[in-house]
């Protein structure tokens, strides 16, 4: 975004809805942190009709705003549905064409992605939504190429996410699309949630994290890992790091993260480039050094799958969003980046 700019945000409120996912665009496109230094979103909340909306718990929501304010949005969020088996109202449909017509984003939360399917937005597309509904989605909408694994799917001018807190995620994509990865960071910090999940992390890990002292073990041996991420590390040395043995350790790694040690290592080595490559001219090999990968070949290769772009192409579209927020990071001899943050 450009300094003088006032992108404008609109949600919608629907009866019978949680306040949390209109809570989650508020606290994230609402507020304006008291550490912000440039003009932010300016959001409205909007209803179908002029009438108070009801909310969960026997609240009620009042907003001036209608579905003309929505269609005029430059980002428009949907949240969940109230009810998947329901069509949207045509006038909603009309709303979510118009915006899409005129260039807005449409971003769907959850059991949403059905309004946007029913708009045919997601004809032809990738999509997501909660992996509850992900079948009756694809089976309603067949055009609709419906992933139920993802936290969430970015198709450009079109943005689904799963199950309610993967709205987050989202959305502090979506600031980080916008300002670069530093401000994105900053909001998180403030929030205190993790700063960055990456889309394609699997939103539902069957085994659930064990109530076991060796949970403990694999949440200090992750945070070693992530204060040496340019050296090289091994499956051993973790297990080591945790006083297990290397077959308990996998055991306990993936039943604590839904992956293994190996996969969840690149996947950080990935994310700790980012802020690297949106702020700096460091070389890509030097950049691949540093968060600990052997070649830059090795690092083009998992920063592609992970991503689905290179190095350079993501450097050319996030650099100049990012020099505008700061101080460029610096890599520490450990190999952490200084400056880039990690929610905490």
């Amino acid at each position: 975004m450009a300094d003088d700019s006032r992108r404008t945000v609109s949600v919608l409120a629907y009866d019978g809805m949680t306040a949390f996912e209109m809570g989650i665009v508020t606290e994230v496109f609402g507020l304006l942190w008291p550490d912000s230094e440039r003009p932010w979103y300016r959001l409205t909340i909007c209803a179908e009709q002029a009438r108070p909306v009801r909310v969960t718990g026997g609240a009620t929501l009042h907003t001036r705003y209608g579905l003309d304010t929505l269609a005029s949005a430059d980002t428009v969020v949907i949240p969940s549905v109230k009810d998947v088996a329901v069509p949207p109202s045509r006038e909603l449909v009309t709303a979510l064409r118009r915006a899409h017509e005129r260039g807005a984003r449409v971003v769907s939360i959850c059991s949403g992605a059905f309004a946007l399917a029913a708009a045919g937005l997601l004809d032809d597309r990738p999509a997501t939504t909660h992996w509850r509904y992900a079948a009756e989605l694809q089976r309603r909408h067949p055009r609709v190429r419906v992933d139920p694994n993802p936290l969430y799917v970015d198709d450009g001018d079109v943005l689904t996410s799963a199950g309610c807190a993967a709205g987050l995620d989202l959305c502090l994509h979506l600031v980080r699309k916008d300002f670069g990865a530093e401000v994105a960071n900053r909001v998180a910090r403030n929030m205190v949630v993790p700063p960055h999940r990456d889309g394609g992390q699997a939103q539902y890990i069957a085994s659930p994290v064990a109530a076991c002292p060796g949970d403990d073990r694999i949440a200090r041996s992750m945070a070693w890992a992530l204060e040496h991420l340019n050296t090289p590390i091994t499956v051993p040395e973790l297990a080591r790091r945790a006083a297990l043995s290397e077959r308990s350790y996998l055991r306990h790694f993936t039943r604590a993260t839904g992956t293994t040690p190996s996969r969840w290592l690149i996947s950080q080595r990935v994310q700790a480039s980012l802020a690297l490559l949106e702020s700096t001219d460091t070389p890509i090999e030097e950049i691949a050094a540093a968060v600990g990968f052997d070649t830059a070949a090795t690092y083009r290769h998992h920063f592609t799958r992970a991503l689905h772009t290179a190095p350079t192409a993501y450097r050319r579209t996030f650099r100049n969003r990012a020099r505008l927020t700061g101080a460029a990071p610096e890599v520490t001899p450990a190999g952490r980046v200084s400056g880039a943050g990690r929610g905490r």
